[in-house]
């Protein structure tokens, strides 16, 4: 009679059998800054962190530095909360995360992970819209007007993906919101730019940045068991 295998012991000698790459200089500095190789490890692998997307998020944002050259019209910060809400929906997920499987092994929850990965992504984010801002004079006056607005968008994609479990939904959400933020503003104003130049959205951007945080808190509040593999809950 055929024994039948448990499948999670196997695939948590998988999981350290991968897991078991020495951890080059980078890595050593962030375990000891996170007190947590697991942690260092799983930021480093963070999607929206890799090279490939770090590209695609520089074209972007160099794309919209050539046109705001060419056209006088300040399209940097209209872009950068465009780039943050898509880096940040697809920070961890299964499809999205190739190492999503592992850190479901893990002795720490997908809060850990994300409490790690999202300020890491807006950082970045962040500096390379702060960078192409400075790239361009006609960005000058709204340089830092849309950082504000970009964590709001950011964080409503990102409690959308958590709610919904699907990275592809929070990326739509977030952009069909500031895409609908942008026209509003335009319509109201006569100027696109207006969806995050004017001082008096700042405070609705706030609060829907703090409101939708604590929904993926609440989200995100199971902690993960130890050992239990990937059929320990997670985004679908």
């Amino acid at each position: 009679m055929n024994e039948t295998p448990d499948l999670g012991r196997v695939w948590l000698g998988v999981a350290a059998q991968v897991w078991h790459r020495p951890p080059g200089r980078v890595e050593r500095a962030l375990a000891a800054l996170l007190r947590s190789d697991g942690l260092a490890r799983a930021l480093l692998s963070t999607p929206s962190l890799l090279l490939p997307w770090l590209l695609a998020s520089i074209a972007v944002l160099g794309a919209g530095t050539v046109a705001s050259l060419a056209t006088g019209t300040a399209l940097v910060p209209l872009l950068a909360p465009v780039v943050a809400a898509a880096g940040i929906a697809y920070a961890y997920g299964p499809g999205v995360d190739p190492a999503y499987e592992l850190t479901r092994t893990l002795p720490i929850g997908d809060r850990m992970v994300l409490l790690v990965r999202v300020p890491a992504v807006f950082g970045t984010d962040a500096l390379l819209g702060l960078a192409a801002s400075a790239a361009s004079a006609h960005a000058a006056a709204v340089t830092f007007g849309w950082l504000v607005p970009m964590a709001a968008v950011s964080a409503f994609a990102l409690a959308v993906a958590t709610l919904t479990r699907s990275a592809n939904t929070g990326v739509a959400a977030g952009l069909t919101a500031w895409c609908l933020a942008v026209l509003s503003a335009r319509a109201v104003t006569g100027h696109a730019a207006a969806a995050v130049a004017r001082p008096v959205l700042l405070v609705p951007y706030a609060v829907l940045a703090v409101v939708c945080a604590a929904v993926v808190l609440i989200g995100t509040s199971t902690p993960a068991a130890p050992g239990s593999g990937p059929a320990k809950r997670g985004w679908q």
